[in-house]
């Protein structure tokens, strides 16, 4: 589709109506999925909930938000819990000769 041609205020209109498109035919899309997964558990014998019953169950991780406690020296807003992979701002404060605990809060 050559959109170069569109004027501003068609490229506008295109751009609210694209997102309303995808939500409607990621919908009809699950409903036509669902319809194939329940056409195929019960070929073999089964309803659809029977099968999908059996999966495992992912556990979310209760641990909740960490506390803060590292801060950016002059950017308040730069935060870290200390928890996960060490933040860009932390990498070049101690390549730079900087220690955490000078950034802790």
């Amino acid at each position: 589709m050559d959109i170069s041609n569109l004027s501003l205020v068609d490229l506008k209109a295109l751009l609210r109506e694209v997102p309303r498109e995808i939500k409607r035919r990621e919908a009809a899309e699950r409903v036509k999925v669902r319809r194939e997964l329940e056409e195929l558990a019960h070929a073999r014998g089964f309803s659809l909930n029977d099968v999908l019953s059996e999966l495992p169950v992912r556990r979310v991780s209760k641990r909740g938000t960490a506390e803060i406690r590292y801060r950016h020296p002059q950017d308040s807003t730069q935060t870290w819990s200390g928890r996960g992979r060490k933040p860009r701002w932390v990498e070049a404060w101690l390549a730079g000769g900087g220690t955490l605990a000078a950034l802790k809060v």
